[in-house]
């Protein structure tokens, strides 16, 4: 079976089903493109052929867009001129879709069959730019249907014509929530923006787009058409200039132009508005072919889609039978515990959310009512979802309530002894088989884990806060963790529909071993006289969504004094942070303790809106005189987490690169052009990045010093992925 499949019919128009085997929705590969075509040759010269529907053999979607797999490897695969290989391959596409698109009309515009598309559901990439090739565009009443180019959030953009397609259909400016955010809509707001054109009951859709196409519609695209004008203007209009002037600046402003694909989506549209239809497709396969030859779309699409993925499925799972939850306890209702709660009756688990006063477990539920209640203002929830989701709930102080129970998850006040306390307590009710999790950002698991008289049972769940909000969960594993704890972890996580990424017990893990090292050197410059302005900048012009100092803000001050002091305690002389203390300590004393106190590195109004950097910090730490260059900062910051990352791979805290680089990602906003450090690393080249090292070790410390990992890969001129992606393949 081919992945599309033409059937003629008695009525004059031929049905092409485009239906992937043994996927569960369609994607685009590169062998599919010339069935399509021979299929549409096939309908266009057969005279008995009055018009064609292209449809979706599966139930409520019509594709996902292009197999990223494919793309990702697509300029290792265009021969030894890739970027010329891509540009024709790219071409070809253009060339089959603007076939579909004349219908098989002459130069003047004259004879032609009719082409519709008929979307059952989700219709993503070219999933999308299939149909906007067609002449019209039919889409079944699924409200949960999502159509869209979310191209631009994995570092490309739309490059088979939807990006010159869709300005031409919508204007510049209608078009740039779509290209530039990657918005989707469902089919009835899809509609309303012109996306689609029709919007059809889904039991009729197949025959609504064949009543179109008999009805003998005219079938020129306006852009084809003599007098053509942009909705909203060209680029040499008024009205069109001042479109691009603020896209320009809304794309500079958002991603601080460190991500290649957003600038280059905004030539192609710019450029293209400026000449005929069919060079505007040669200008969007140029700038498409150029985002495909930068490093950055490839790291981008490997680990926020083809690793991310593998992550979700239970990449690094162990061999062990499904440990699905249906029943889990959460330990302490604060902020915290109430988001775990949320995401897991969510999810359909009956959940027990236990604090030590019964006021405070009931204001731990209302969180998930007050969230319910947001979703219903935006039309994302009902009052029937609510009511399901609260009854899942029981807040209560009762532990005897956990019994049932197969996963329990502890997040109560960080001090090991009340955990200690709360672990032997909650293990008198729940059954031998109840998973232990205790979320915890610091304490050591292997150490939390002597409460539990089963320690192979015992294990950490990392969540970020907000739960709700945050994708990334990490799980430790601590020295006695058994298989089936790990299981039940990936599987709870997967079940709320979270990334996991699975560590080995180390001090602060992975996540917060590298974000402390980024916060805390941010810090160091401020007490050179680094000007606050230059390091926050420098790290959003990296890509990252806050600077060092406006992140210790929002995380609060006084938890890093807390931080610093404890991890003090534990290292004693080998402690190697007395500069940043200097400053963090400072600040806990002035009672600048970040957003929560509306005082911090930032002032704040009373409505905790950040009003700049407060004065007292260049009075205390007088800007030097002599400033720092860009580069430098951000070398800083950037190999004070990454080095960290290598660290953590050759301790075997990280077992696989691609958690390193996801977790990364999705953790704190490591720099998401990059793919994550070791991508990072892998672009700028071990040997470079070695005597970057060297560099910044001699002028700024031993904290920067060349990991051995790293200096014997710089040696072989060897990359993280090179070396370890075949791990990784094979998991």
């Amino acid at each position: 079976m081919t992945d599309f499949t033409m059937e003629k019919g008695a009525d004059g128009v031929a049905v092409i089903t485009w239906d992937v085997p043994g996927k569960s929705m369609n994607v685009m590969s590169m062998e599919a493109w010339p069935v399509l075509e021979g299929l549409i040759d096939d309908a266009l010269a057969d005279d008995a052929v009055k018009g064609i529907v292209i449809t979706s053999g599966k139930d409520g979607s019509f594709a996902g867009g292009m197999d990223l797999n494919v793309i990702a490897r697509m300029k290792e695969m265009a021969g030894d001129d890739p970027a010329k290989g891509l540009f024709d391959g790219l071409m070809g596409m253009h060339a089959i879709l603007r076939k579909i698109e004349r219908g098989g009309m002459d130069d003047r515009n004259k004879g032609g069959k009719p082409i519709a598309a008929a979307l059952p559901g989700t219709a993503l990439g070219i999933g999308l730019e299939i149909p906007l090739a067609c002449h019209r565009i039919f889409a079944a009443d699924n409200p949960k249907a999502k159509i869209g180019l979310p191209e631009i959030m994995v570092g490309i953009f739309p490059g088979a014509g939807g990006t010159t397609r869709l300005v031409r259909k919508l204007g510049a400016m209608g078009a740039s929530p779509l290209l530039l955010e990657g918005k989707l809509h469902a089919p009835k707001q899809a509609k309303s923006t012109g996306l689609v054109d029709e919007v059809v009951p889904a039991d009729e859709l197949l025959e609504k787009a064949k009543e179109w196409v008999l009805s003998e519609p005219k079938i020129v695209k306006p852009w084809d058409e003599k007098g053509y004008k942009m909705p909203g203007g060209a680029p040499y209009h008024p009205e069109g200039f001042m479109t691009f002037v603020g896209a320009s600046a809304m794309v500079n402003g958002r991603t601080q132009g460190a991500f290649p694909a957003a600038k280059a989506l905004l030539s192609a549209v710019y450029e293209g508005a400026l000449v005929p239809f069919d060079t505007a497709l040669k200008i969007e396969a140029r700038w498409f072919t150029n985002v495909l030859m930068n490093p950055s779309s490839g790291a981008m699409i490997r680990s926020l889609f083809i690793n991310k993925e593998a992550l979700e499925k239970g990449a690094n799972r162990p061999d062990v039978p499904d440990q699905t939850v249906r029943r889990v306890g959460v330990m302490g209702a604060g902020m915290m515990g109430a988001g775990i709660a949320l995401v897991s009756a969510q999810a359909g688990m009956e959940v027990v959310l236990i604090d030590q006063q019964q006021e405070a477990a009931d204001r731990g539920k209302s969180y998930t009512a007050d969230y319910m209640d947001k979703g219903i203002k935006r039309g994302k929830a009902t009052e029937e979802k609510k009511a399901q989701v609260l009854d899942r709930i029981t807040a209560t102080t009762d532990y005897s309530a956990l019994e049932g129970c197969d996963l329990v998850i502890e997040a109560v006040f960080e001090d090991p002894k009340i955990k200690a306390e709360v672990t032997a307590k909650v293990l008198e009710v729940v059954g031998p088989d109840c998973i232990f999790a205790t979320n915890t950002s610091t304490l050591p698991i292997s150490d939390l884990a002597k409460a539990s008289d089963t320690p192979e049972n015992f294990i950490g769940i990392h969540f970020f806060s907000p739960v709700e909000k945050m994708m990334l969960v990490e799980i430790i594993k601590g020295q006695k963790t058994g298989e089936r704890a790990v299981a039940k972890a990936l599987d709870y996580v997967r079940q709320i529909r979270k990334t996991p990424i699975v560590v080995n017990d180390a001090r602060f893990f992975y996540a917060n071993r590298c974000i402390i090292p980024y916060i805390n050197e941010g810090i160091r410059m401020v007490a050179e006289g680094v000007t606050p302005a230059l390091i926050d900048n420098a790290a959003r012009q990296l890509g990252f969504p806050v600077g060092p100092l406006q992140l210790v803000d929002e995380t609060s001050i006084d938890l890093g004094a807390k931080i610093a002091r404890a991890t003090k305690a534990a290292m004693g002389e080998a402690y190697p942070d007395e500069a940043v203390d200097e400053v963090i300590f400072w600040m806990e004393g002035q009672g600048r303790l970040g957003r929560k106190a509306n005082a911090g590195f930032f002032d704040y109004d009373e409505k905790g809106k950040r009003q700049g950097y407060w004065p007292g910090l260049a009075e205390k730490f007088p800007p030097a005189k002599d400033q720092p260059d860009l580069i430098r900062v951000q070398h800083r910051l950037m190999f004070a987490q990454v080095l960290e990352a290598v660290r953590a791979l050759e301790e075997g805290v990280l077992e696989d690169i691609r958690e390193g680089d996801v977790g990364a990602i999705l953790g704190w906003g490591f720099a998401p052009w990059s793919g994550g450090p070791f991508s990072w690393l892998d672009i700028i080249g071990t040997p470079y990045a070695a005597e970057r090292c060297d560099e910044l070790e001699a002028a700024h410390g031993a904290r920067f010093a060349c990991p051995d990992l790293l200096r014997e890969m710089a040696g072989k001129n060897q990359g993280f992925y090179a070396r370890f992606g075949q791990q990784a393949d094979a998991a």
